[in-house]
């Protein structure tokens, strides 16, 4: 009954209500399609990132996790606080990567605005989008001590 009475208000104010509903109808299968492209290209983003040295390369999938870590023979000679924060960051960068790609495919597919903005607040951990992102200094941060030393007060690897 209430269909009918909306169909009757808007032929009283000039508005076809079938072209109305064609419209509307057109527009969800227009999202639609652009919903099932976009999840589409996603499946096919990826990042990856190699570490300074080039000792650790990691790949990480559309979401950010870790897809793939590939250790080379140098990392043998690293210490293993070192190298646990070389694979870290080597992974953030490989998250901004992705990050970025994700980004610009939702771009496309629902432009500038509130969709976007959520996307952006569910990327992975270091990508703001902003372009200014820190990258890691791996010589800022190596453990440069003596031997000695670094045994006798070894480094926390897990805070």
């Amino acid at each position: 009954m209430q269909a009918l009475d909306r169909r009757r208000q808007w032929s009283d104010e000039g508005m076809d209500p079938d072209k109305w509903f064609a419209q509307y109808d057109e527009k969800l299968r227009d999202a639609a399609q652009k919903a099932e492209k976009a999840e589409k290209t996603l499946k096919t983003v990826g990042g990856s990132a190699t570490s300074q040295d080039g000792e650790v390369t990691v790949r990480v999938t559309a979401s950010g996790a870790l897809s793939d870590l590939v250790l080379r023979p140098g990392v043998r000679d690293i210490e293993p606080e070192h190298l646990a924060r070389v694979i870290l960051e080597a992974t953030r960068q490989a998250q901004r990567d992705v990050g970025a790609q994700v980004v610009d495919v939702m771009t496309k597919f629902v432009g500038e605005g509130e969709a976007l903005e959520a996307v952006k607040e569910h990327l992975p951990e270091g990508y703001t989008g902003d372009g200014k992102e820190d990258v890691f200094n791996i010589e800022k941060h190596r453990d440069k001590r003596p031997d000695d030393d670094y045994f006798e007060n070894p480094p926390e690897v897990i805070k």
